[in-house]
This record gives C-alpha cells, structure tokens and sequence, in this order.
C-alpha cells in the first residue's frame, strides 16, 4: 500500500522540538542548526495545512494538534530504533587489561577461553608489564596489581591473597631449612626502581636460617623465568604461592618448609568513574567470577 508521508527529516524535527519544547534543543539533539529546526517545522506546518505549535520566546508549545502528532511520532520512532537494534549486527568492544608477566601468563591466559564463551563480544588486549599504567582508557582499562587496594581515583576488588614461600623441584630432595644453605637461591627482581614484594633477605629476617647467604644467587627480571629455573631444578624459590598453584597441585614443585610470608593482595583495578561503563563491568564481573586460586598443603604435611 502506498503512504504518502511528509518528509522524514521534518517529522524527525518536529518530534524532538515538540519533546524538548525548543527549537534550539532540538537543533543540538539532531546536530543541525536552529534555523533548520524552524525551516522543517514551518514546511510541515505547510503540508498539514495545521499550526503545530504556539511560539513564544525561546519556547515552542505544542497545540492539540501537535500533542496528537507528537505522540504518534515519538511511539512510532521508538518502535523503529527498537527493530534496528534487534537486526543490527552485534557490537564488539575491546578493552586492555594489564598484568604483570606471571598473572598474564600463568593466571589470565588459561582462563580466557571461558571470557570468550561468557562476552563473545568483547576482545579483551593483555597488557604485560611490571610498571602501573594509566587506567585512562588509552593505556589500558583495567589492572591486576598487588596493594593495599586504597588508590585515588581508582576502585579496587580484592582477588586473592598474596602468600610467599620457598619452592623448588623434588629432584633437589630439600626438606629441612637447615639444608638450605647447601642450595642456589633463585631471585626475582623487578626492573626498574619497585621492589619485589617479598626477597629471600625479608625471609632470612624471620626464618634466622644459620649460615643462609640471603643476596647470593641468579636474580631474573620476570617472575615466570625464576618459576622456570625453579622447575629445572636450578635452586630454590621464593615465590607467591598463588602463581605456582598448578605445579604445586601437579607435583612438579613443591613446597618443603616455611615460613611463609604474607605479602599485600592481588586486586582487579580500574577508574571510580567508570564504575557504570557496561563492558568494563562484563570484564569486572568475569573476573571477580573466576575461581578462588588454593593454596596447597607443603610437602611435610
């Protein structure tokens, strides 16, 4: 059947002018210039041979006729905007995460299938660093950072605690700290000027282990490479637990005595701001939905 309408681009016009009660308004929703606001409405005013407002300064009130014109267009481009979201193709969104190497690697990667299965639409970028980045939605979105969890601007979720102890391959056959002397240590040291969380001089400190040179022994700049020569069988670790957990399960490193030292927790970090962001909050709730990573039992017990 063939409908003879007024032009779209007046009724579209009249509707957010008869809305918002201005032509100005309604130039700024539709991102024209007033001037074309009033043009559209005087044409559609011509067309229907009807006064559709009555105007007084810097307001535009809608007669009878226009109420009933307004109403019908309002219901009407609803239902069309509903239509094209429901057959627009779906949207894709893409947020950077940052980590350090170990959390990315040992912890994020594994998992991400699961996000994939949970958020098909959003393409999630790992960001490896032990540096923090801005959380300004250009460098990256989200962080996972140990801390106290009180930052500035920035809302904090507790993940998992963050506990250290020595670990090392079964090969070495190391049960008793007193033996421990008798074995390299593996160092992580961080690059730059931040610290690790916790060194094996802060362990020495509370285990008093006699003879122990604390400072001696290779230091790597990345967690997963300390993790690695711990594997081969290269000396012992100081590591956080939580990092190890599967290898500890696993057999392949264990975990031969104490102490163990309690090191501030891991936290998925991002901007107070955008508490509301939609996709932000998909990651959010991905994360904080994971699993609870255990600590194993030491070898002893």
């Amino acid at each position: 059947m063939s409908r003879r309408l007024p032009s779209l681009s007046a009724l579209r016009a009249f509707e957010a002018a008869a809305r918002l009660g201005s032509a100005k308004r309604a130039a700024g929703e539709l991102s024209v210039t007033p001037a074309a606001i009033s043009h559209q409405l005087r044409q559609l005013e011509e067309e229907l041979g009807q006064a559709l407002f009555v105007r007084r300064p810097r307001q535009l009130l809608p007669t009878p006729q226009g109420q009933e014109l307004q109403r019908a267009l309002t219901a009407a481009f609803g239902t069309i905007a509903a239509a094209a979201d429901r057959v627009r193709a779906p949207q894709r969104r893409s947020l950077t995460l940052s980590a350090t190497p170990a959390v990315a690697s040992r912890w994020l990667v594994p998992r991400l299938p699961q996000l994939r299965e949970a958020c098909p639409g959003l393409d999630l970028r790992i960001h490896v660093s032990h540096e923090p980045v801005a959380l300004d939605g250009v460098e990256a979105d989200a962080a996972i950072r140990y801390g106290s969890g009180h930052w500035p601007g920035l809302l904090a979720h507790r993940l998992f605690d963050n506990v250290f102890a020595p670990v090392c391959s079964p090969m070495l056959g190391l049960r008793d700290p007193r033996e421990l002397p008798r074995h390299t240590l593996l160092h992580f040291a961080p690059p730059g000027a931040r610290s690790a969380p916790v060194d094996w001089q802060a362990w020495q400190r509370r285990a008093q282990v006699a003879g122990l040179d604390a400072a001696a022994g290779p230091a790597f700049s990345d967690e997963t490479h300390t993790i690695s020569a711990a594997l081969a069988g290269q000396g012992v670790a100081l590591m956080s637990l939580a990092l190890v957990a599967d290898e500890l399960h696993a057999g392949s490193l264990l975990r031969p005595f104490g102490p163990e030292l309690q090191a501030e927790p891991f936290h998925l970090v991002h901007a107070e701001d955008r508490r509301e962001d939609c996709w932000l909050a998909t990651l959010r709730d991905w994360v904080l939905g994971l699993p609870p990573l255990t600590q194993p039992r030491r070898a002893a017990e």
